[in-house]
């Protein structure tokens, strides 16, 4: 049976890294860079995000709700150079990516996926941990299959394996791009050179693959077979083809997919490179509320998940890099304590995703790992650093006691003893 789809939408998530001493550089170019704008948050258009997220991390991430119409024009008007040293202070900054106008593709291939870029997004933590969110949408498409196919398909468009597999049929349908391979040198001109991502064991082959797909209430409601429901599932969370053969006897990867409890038909899943989700539309939230909430207030949620991962793995490498333990004790203490104790929201689906897509990237576990590393190399440290200490003091007797000494012999010598 082939699932029909309503609405959807995926965002394909590139990770890179710049280095932090020369992030205010970056954010320069950003801020030069005609297609780049920096996007300001304000209370009034973006109500959902400033009530979904807590105040530590909401002021983190979304740092310019605190900012006044006023302020917001005062650092507009700073020279690129003064508002680029002003931002790069802020923990997290974003901007849009601008295309053009786009244009009507053309059919001229009946094989070939069609699809749009709405959008392209990126998001900066003054750490150099950066993402490229780029929008996809499927044009003229009512089919889940090609959902699955053009996931598939898309999220190793970037790499050397890319070329390797057939993505000759996917057309995209925008104005800015020739073709398909240009979006590689955006991505390259966004990102530029900086810390590759597989140094710290982070897997840049593959885009990162976030997708949201409702399909036809006719196609799933409570008269539905959910084996079939399932195997689409299945497929989806772990971005396979509709025609790959599936195993539901795996139980590791039944535990990928989960159902919600709080809203009807709706199944969502994520592994270490996916996050989805799949709903019904027999419940009308399930088009109409869920969709824009789950690129909108769950996405940079997200986000916030994949930068901490991110910055765990980044700590590791330093800590390998560097014999300078203080800096990366300073570094460990201000992620704790702005980032790792903090809850992120209230709400209830959001924590419940927010958990779950950490418990997928192993985060508490590597946390751990990282703390028991920590605790060790800071008792090593305390004893260098006391050893060092009684050396120094024993060096300040000796000499002490020497001088002391010089004095009485030449006292005596004088005869004044």
């Amino acid at each position: 049976m082939e699932l029909r789809t309503k609405y959807q939408y995926s965002y394909f998530i590139y990770p890179f890294l710049i280095n932090e001493g020369k992030f205010d550089k970056f954010i320069l170019r950003l801020l030069k860079n005609k297609n780049c704008k920096m996007k300001y948050f304000a209370k009034e258009k973006d109500i959902n995000i400033y009530t979904h997220f807590l105040p530590k991390i909401r002021q983190y991430m979304f740092w310019s709700f605190d900012y006044s119409d006023a302020k917001k024009e005062k650092l507009d008007g700073l020279s690129l150079d003064m508002k680029a040293a002003i931002i790069a202070k802020q923990p997290c900054t974003m901007f849009e990516y601008n295309m053009g106008n786009k244009v009507q593709g053309k059919v001229v291939d009946s094989d070939g996926i069609f699809f749009d870029v709405p959008n392209i997004d990126i998001i900066c933590f003054n750490t150099g941990i950066c993402f490229i969110l780029i929008k996809t949408v499927l044009s003229n498409n009512n089919k889940f299959s090609e959902v699955l196919d053009f996931n598939y398909k898309f999220r190793d468009v970037n790499s050397n394996y890319g070329k390797l597999k057939d993505i000759e049929n996917i057309k995209i349908q925008t104005s800015t791009f020739k073709d398909i391979k240009e979006l590689s040198e955006i991505i390259k001109e966004i990102s530029g050179t900086g810390i590759s991502a597989k140094e710290i064991n982070i897997n840049s082959d593959s885009f990162i693959t976030y997708s949201y797909a409702c399909v036809d209430q006719q196609d799933w409601n409570k008269d539905t077979d959910e084996e079939i429901i399932d195997s689409n599932m299945y497929r989806f969370v772990n971005v396979l083809k509709s025609t790959d053969k599936i195993d539901f006897n795996d139980e590791a990867q039944k535990r990928k997919m989960k159902t919600l409890e709080y809203w009807k038909y709706i199944k969502y899943g994520t592994t270490k490179q996916s996050a989805v989700l799949l709903a019904s539309c027999e419940n009308s939230d399930n088009y109409t509320k869920l969709p824009h909430a789950f690129e909108r207030e769950y996405l940079y949620l997200y986000i916030l998940t994949l930068y901490k991962k991110i910055y765990l793995n980044k700590l590791i490498y330093d800590m390998k890099k560097t014999s300078n333990f203080e800096r990366i004790r300073r570094k460990f203490i201000k992620f704790t304590q702005d980032i790792w104790i903090q809850e992120a929201t209230n709400d209830e689906t959001g924590a419940m995703l927010y958990d779950d897509w950490q418990v997928a990237l192993g985060i508490q576990k590597e946390y751990k790992e990282i703390k028991n590393k920590y605790d060790v190399e800071y008792k090593d440290y305390n004893i260098e650093k006391t050893r060092s200490t009684n050396k120094v003091i024993t060096v300040l007797l000796v000499v002490t006691l020497l001088c002391n000494i010089g004095g009485f012999i030449f006292l005596y010598t004088k005869g004044a003893i």
